[in-house]
Order: C-alpha cells, then structure tokens, then sequence
C-alpha cells in the first residue's frame, strides 16, 4: 500500500500537464489518511455563496462498487478503483438553513457583520430569482469540486477518470437519493492507482477554440 509519507506532491502545474483519464486501475486501496486528505482537498472548492451545494458520496462498499458500475453502462474502472467519487448536487442548498456557513464566514474574518446580513436575503434571492437554472448552478459547483478533486489526486499518485456515461435515475438509487427530486448528478470520478500508461492524446492549436473579445476573434500565441 502507497502511503502519503512516501509521496513528493506535484506542484499545480505539473499536475494539469501530466493528468490523463484512466480507465484500468490496481487493485490497490487507497489509505484513510491519503483519502481524507483528497476529500480535504476536494471541499476546498469555491462554490456559490460558499453555499457548498455538492453532496459528494464516496463509492467503496463492493456491492455499492458493482451497482454503481451498473448505473454507468458496466464501464468496469468503478469495480477496478478502491472508491468512486460520486458528485452530486443540491439545487435547493441556498434556501436551507445557511447559519452554519455565514457564522463561520463571520468567526474566520473573510467576512463582515454587513456582508453576512447581506447575504442572510440576497442568497434565497438569487436561489428563487434562478428558476430552473438552480440544478444547473447547482452543478456547475460540484464540478468546480471535481477538478479539486482529480488534480490533488494527481499530485498525490493518484490517477482518476470523469465519468459522464451514466443513468442518472439509476446512480441516485445507488446513493440513496432517488426520492430526492432536488438532487442531481453532475459526475463519477473513480480514483486509484493506474493499470495504464498516462498517454498523452494532444490538444488542437489555441487558435481553434480560444478566442480574444469575441468568438471570431482566434486567440494567436
């Protein structure tokens, strides 16, 4: 078993460069220190608000591992990796209860008495004033959440895979959230150590899909 002590992390960009989707993992589990430091790590993610509106379920139990695996076309990397990061999302978190995040926002200093009495109205604003792009802001957190994820996992030894092939009714059975129409899915990253070679596929030239002020304005470096 790989231990965090025998591991230099990489730095950032390092870790974008190198990053690969794996889609063969070792049996190899991954240690509760090293997996909690990736959850540290991945939480660590702005999000709306700093509402947090990711429910992030960590995929481990064998049988969860198999139902999972059947929720996403039978795509074998979640039975292969010790755990799969299912990223959730919580459409309605800005019109819970946000006392616990404002009054931490108040203890650590990032923010003041006039912000936190601000943010008490105008966050359930934005929230209703959403509509139905709630889920879709809602997601676009978790997502933030995700790249956190697969970059610290990266710089850790890790490999990780994004998962976008999956049924979604069917992964929120698996999660216990199938009667929670507010929960949705955003993506299923598998984690573990890679069975494959970090073979790089290329990238189009900047020109193709960066632009300058306007989108047919090409970006030229």
């Amino acid at each position: 078993m790989t231990s965090t002590t025998q591991i230099q992390a990489l730095d950032v960009p390092t870790a974008i460069l190198q990053r690969r989707s794996i889609k063969t993992f070792k049996p190899d589990p991954i240690s509760p220190e090293m997996l909690k430091q990736l959850v540290e790590l991945t939480v660590a993610a702005p999000s709306s608000f700093n509402t947090q509106s990711w429910r992030i379920v960590l995929v481990q139990d064998e049988n969860q591992k198999v139902a999972l695996c059947e929720a996403s076309w039978n795509q074998k990397q979640i039975i292969q990796a010790p755990v799969t990061f299912v990223f959730a999302a919580d459409a309605t978190a800005g019109e819970q209860d946000l006392t616990p995040i404002l009054e931490q926002g108040l203890n650590t200093g990032a923010w003041n008495e006039g912000t936190v009495n601000y943010f008490r109205n105008a966050i359930p604003q934005f929230q209703e004033a959403l509509g139905d792009k709630r889920r879709e802001y809602a997601i676009k957190d978790a997502m933030i959440a995700a790249t956190n994820l697969v970059l610290a996992a990266e710089s850790l030894g890790l490999s990780t895979c994004f998962m976008n092939g999956w049924i979604e009714d069917k992964v929120k059975a698996v999660i216990g959230a199938e009667n929670n129409p507010d929960i949705c899915i955003a993506v299923v990253v598998p984690v573990g150590y890679a069975a494959e070679p970090r073979l790089n596929p290329g990238r189009l030239p900047l020109s193709a899909n960066v632009f300058v002020d306007k989108i047919d304005n090409p970006y030229q470096d």
